[in-house]
């Protein structure tokens, strides 16, 4: 799959975003290792801890279905309504669940303003020193 085909189902995905208090869209487009595509976005909540992000969802989406293995996922988020402007990257939590499933080497992070404006950053890049399920000797 083209990044940009990656990119444009976050796009979509940003469309479903719940975001009544912040009005902060987010979409995210998970790949798997045999080309399934699991779409998220943001769900906020008026007490604010139980709001997930769009990285999240698409991770528990997909896991959910009995996925395991994850090659790239791309995020784009910016004020509803908008094109995005800026680059948004998962919060620590996401990259927490992203290390739980993927290998920090390989797995590709693509933060998107469009298709044709993104950056590729690895986990490992946005996630130095992580702590995964290697470290407790399960992989």
């Amino acid at each position: 799959m083209q990044i940009s085909e990656l990119i444009e189902q976050a796009l979509k995905a940003r469309e479903s975003a719940y975001i009544p208090y912040s009005g902060w869209a987010v979409g995210a487009a998970l790949l798997t290792a045999d080309g399934k595509v699991y779409q998220g976005c943001n769900i906020e909540n008026a007490s604010y801890t139980p709001t997930n992000c769009a990285e999240r969802t698409a991770f528990f989406k997909a896991v959910s279905e009995g996925e395991r293995e994850f090659t790239s996922i791309a995020i784009v988020g910016g004020k509803a309504g908008e094109l995005p402007t800026t680059y948004c990257g998962p919060c620590g939590v996401c990259r927490q669940v992203m290390m739980e499933f993927c290998d920090p080497k390989t797995f590709c992070i693509y933060v998107a303003k469009s298709p044709e404006d993104y950056k590729k950053y690895t986990l490992e890049e946005m996630l130095p020193l992580g702590f995964g399920p290697a470290d407790l000797g399960k992989k």
